[in-house]
């Protein structure tokens, strides 16, 4: 990752502490290191791999540590699976121009803004029947799934809330199906980002280390000390300065 405007060890002190903060309700971080990545100049070939990665190093831990706690449910999670692991492996194997690639972003990171300032309406799917919940699980595992792919983002982000306002399970129970499904994504996505695209290990080291080491602490914290509300005060801020520098960059065309 040459092309970043700062040393690799800064941005691994800022992964640090974002992971913290995003293990703790049991999402891999994917958001905002893509947020992170884009914002310091990283190429489009660069960030969906680096932020595949992270999201398996923290996801691993922290699905550990919610299905630990008992709060897994094997039913709830798989109609979400089935369509998402094609999706996402699917999503990995494309080679976008940087433009396109950069749009996508653009469009992600501003649904991800809009579900955090905006809020969630629970009375969309207050009335939808056991077969209406099956399709918007094995719809909504399609669209997370391929955006895992294509940009990094796992999709936990979207399923926690989703899992909560179909009334499907318990907070807990949220997060650590938000957990298994970005590790088992991002797991997919980059397996097949391994197979087709060449990938620097020695650039990622770094932040992989820090994440893993902020995702113990955070997986810690998970099931003690943190609300989810302020994981959503912190990344919305890193999604905002993201989403206006990518504005910026594609009016300009100083993209790549």
């Amino acid at each position: 990752m040459q092309e970043l405007l700062i040393s690799p060890y800064l941005l691994a002190v800022l992964f640090f502490g974002v992971t913290i903060v995003y293990a703790s309700v049991g999402l891999g971080g994917g958001t905002a290191y893509t947020a992170l990545l884009a914002i310091f100049g990283a190429s489009h070939e660069a960030i969906p791999t680096v932020s595949l990665t992270l999201n398996v190093a923290v996801t691993s831990l922290n699905s550990y540590a919610f299905l630990q706690q008992g709060h897994g449910r094997l039913r709830l999670i798989i109609p979400f699976l089935f369509t998402s692991i094609p999706a996402s492996y699917f999503g990995g194997t494309l080679d976008l121009s940087p433009t396109l690639f950069y749009w996508i972003l653009l469009i992600t990171l501003i649904t991800v803004a809009a579900r955090i300032y905006l809020g969630d309406n629970s009375q969309i799917f207050s009335e939808f029947n056991s077969k209406q919940q099956m399709g918007v699980a094995l719809f909504t595992g399609t669209v997370l799934g391929l955006i895992a792919g294509i940009v990094g983002i796992g999709g936990g982000i979207y399923l926690v809330p989703l899992i909560i306002m179909l009334g499907l399970g318990t907070e807990y129970e949220a997060a650590a199906c938000g957990a298994v499904f970005t590790l088992i994504n991002s797991a997919s996505g980059l397996i097949a980002r391994v197979q087709h695209f060449d990938v620097d290990w020695a650039a990622i080291f770094p932040v992989a280390v820090a994440v893993i080491m902020g995702s113990v602490i955070g997986s810690y914290l998970g099931t003690r000390k943190i609300s989810p509300q302020t994981m959503q005060n912190i990344l919305g801020v890193i999604i905002i300065v993201a989403i206006i520098l990518l504005i910026s960059r594609l009016l300009t065309g100083s993209v790549h």
